[in-house]
């Protein structure tokens, strides 16, 4: 059980031009999402520009990293990028981390940069998280090493787990998050995200029946399926991708600031 209130977040990394994309951060403040997170990838929109365009479109909503690769950017680049997007913003810009993911190394490469050993990463996220300042820190993280770190240090820790985990997998990743934490468990908001949510299975998605990074149902259905996660789980920050805006927004009417 968590005391946490719920929010919501929409992770969206492409746009093809300025008017969609401030467009998109002003729908998603519209509809009640607190977030619009930015993933960091070659492939997708640079996040820290991207967050800036979203906030200065926008006077409520949040903005953050989906995460970011701590591996392609000094922890000095890091802050500095960071204390400018948190004074240019009003202190809305939301710092999210992560050791890589299996497509980093390949953009890692093409930036020039080098990607380092899984325990030099985790040691880069150390440094990044002590480099900034006033800032929400979120940590996404599944392995132990990762999990200790976040555990120690972050303000969010998102576990960064297949959408095919069950319920019963995420509880016994978290039971590991709170044997790591200690008494800072409690003070720690868990974020999972969803793959996709609605009234009906996308065709490009397999998923087995029972993973939680898929949510389905009507809005009464899917919004007491979150409150009966939280309660067991203690996840009070939910991202969804952003192709599920509208379809999960009568989740976030009901459920955000609760």
């Amino acid at each position: 059980m968590t005391d946490h209130l719920f929010r919501f977040g929409a992770v969206a990394g492409h746009a093809p031009d300025a008017g969609a994309w401030t467009g998109l951060a002003r729908r998603a403040e519209s509809l009640g999402y607190s977030t619009l997170l930015v993933p960091d990838t070659l492939g997708t929109l640079s996040p820290f520009v991207a967050a800036a365009v979203a906030a200065t479109a926008t006077t409520t909503l949040r903005v953050g990293t989906f995460v970011l690769s701590a591996a392609n950017r000094t922890p000095e680049a890091v802050a500095w990028e960071t204390a400018t997007l948190h004074a240019l913003t009003d202190g809305r810009f939301e710092l999210g981390l992560g050791a890589g993911r299996p497509d980093a190394e390949r953009d890692a490469a093409a930036l020039g940069v080098g990607y380092g050993t899984p325990g030099r990463r985790i040691e880069r996220v150390a440094r990044t998280i002590e480099a900034v300042k006033d800032v929400r820190v979120l940590v996404a993280a599944s392995g132990t090493r990762l999990l200790k770190l976040a555990a120690e240090k972050a303000d969010t820790v998102a576990l960064g787990l297949p959408p095919h985990y069950t319920e019963d997998q995420v509880a016994a990743k978290l039971d590991e998050l709170y044997e790591l934490a200690g008494d800072r468990f409690h003070d720690l908001e868990l974020s999972m995200n969803l793959a996709a949510a609605g009234a009906e299975p996308p065709s490009w998605l397999s998923v087995p029946a029972g993973g939680t990074g898929v949510l389905l149902g009507t809005a009464d259905e899917m919004a007491d399926t979150l409150r009966r996660r939280r309660d067991r789980l203690g996840v009070s920050y939910v991202s969804v991708n952003a192709q599920y805006l509208d379809e999960f927004a009568p989740v976030v009417e009901r459920l955000a600031g609760t």
